[in-house]
């Protein structure tokens, strides 16, 4: 039987500079890399990952972009504003008459938004310890420009392969993990075991807390950005890194459980697995849909496509995932 709420522990700053010792992986795949476990996904297993495409059943795995997202100004973020630039109206009224399109009449729009307000990626030059991102590059490559390296436009065309949904909530019995509760290395043997999947290279890991669906139920954002809410624990390290997974993507604003476990370190995850293990991750992923046609079907694997936004030198990117079934 699962445990309900899996115990809290304190981690010292110690403790995850050995874990960012043991799970580095700079210089890996060469000096010059900025996939990070992206490198994990071979043609082989991208080939193999299409054939789990049985149903044709298509999964938007997104946030609506729009001003009733989640974002309340903590770290500057704030949600997208949609502009109309021609429309309606602007034919209505003749506006367009004497423009440079003749006869044809046409609408226009903009978006102005921060590129990680909604369900987005982290690039591995999102974060630093001690001065340097992944694979080393320090400071310096991240200026007013955007990054000069690591950034996610360098990897536009590694997001697809085997996407895993670990439905937590679920297999808990509950429809939402709560506020605080920590998602823990033998949570996530254990839901894997219950659900008969298994996660391997080059996976892109889902992990459904039910978050969203606690935020639908009340009617309203809350503090789901920047609040208390269920995430991965320390000890989940030992569950991704040696696996070699590809990326790992929850649906809320951060993986880690907040409060984290580390009182002197803010995001220690960031840390240990975005910094030193160069594996990406997924934030604000709206995973309900997916995951009760996974229930009923009882298939948890699928084919996932989510590329980034190709924004040269951008630290992280809005997407709109797709799973395949």
């Amino acid at each position: 039987m699962p445990r309900e709420v899996s115990e809290r522990k304190e981690v010292s700053i110690a403790e995850i500079e050995e874990l960012s010792r043991t799970h580095d992986n700079w210089g890996r795949w060469g000096d010059d890399d900025e996939a990070g476990t992206l490198n994990e996904v071979t043609p082989e297993r991208l080939v193999a990952a299409a054939r789990l495409v049985r149903k044709g059943k298509v999964f938007s795995l997104a946030l609506p972009l729009d001003d009733n997202g989640p974002q309340k100004g903590l770290y500057g973020r704030h949600n997208p504003h949609h502009v109309m630039l021609q429309d309606g109206g602007d034919i209505a009224s003749g506006a367009q008459n004497d423009s440079v399109v003749p006869y044809l009449r046409y609408t226009d729009d903009a978006i102005y938004m921060i590129l990680q307000c909604a369900t987005q990626w982290d690039a591995l030059s999102h974060c630093f310890h001690q001065g340097k991102m992944y694979n080393g590059h320090g400071t310096e490559m991240v200026h007013s420009g955007g990054a000069q390296k690591n950034s996610i436009a360098s990897v536009p065309n590694r997001f697809a392969g085997r996407g895993v949904l670990l439905d937590l909530a679920r297999y808990k019995g509950r429809p939402w993990l709560d506020a605080g509760e920590p998602i823990t290395a033998q949570d996530l043997e254990d839901c894997a075991e219950a659900q008969g999947v298994e996660v391997g290279a080059g996976d892109f890991v889902l992990l459904r807390t039910g978050h969203l669906a606690m935020v639908r139920d009340r009617g309203d954002w809350g503090d789901y950005a920047g609040g208390a809410s269920p995430g991965v624990a320390v000890d989940a390290v030992e569950f991704f890194c040696p696996r070699m997974v590809a990326a790992v993507a929850i649906d809320t604003t951060c993986p880690e459980v907040v409060p984290n476990e580390t009182a002197d370190i803010w995001a220690p995850l960031h840390i240990v697995m975005l910094v030193h293990a160069g594996i990406h991750f997924g934030e604000m992923w709206d995973l309900e849909a997916l995951a009760d046609d996974c229930a009923e079907d009882g298939v948890y694997d699928f084919l996932l496509v989510a590329p980034p936004l190709t924004v040269t030198g951008a630290v992280g990117s809005p997407i709109n995932p797709q799973a395949i079934k």
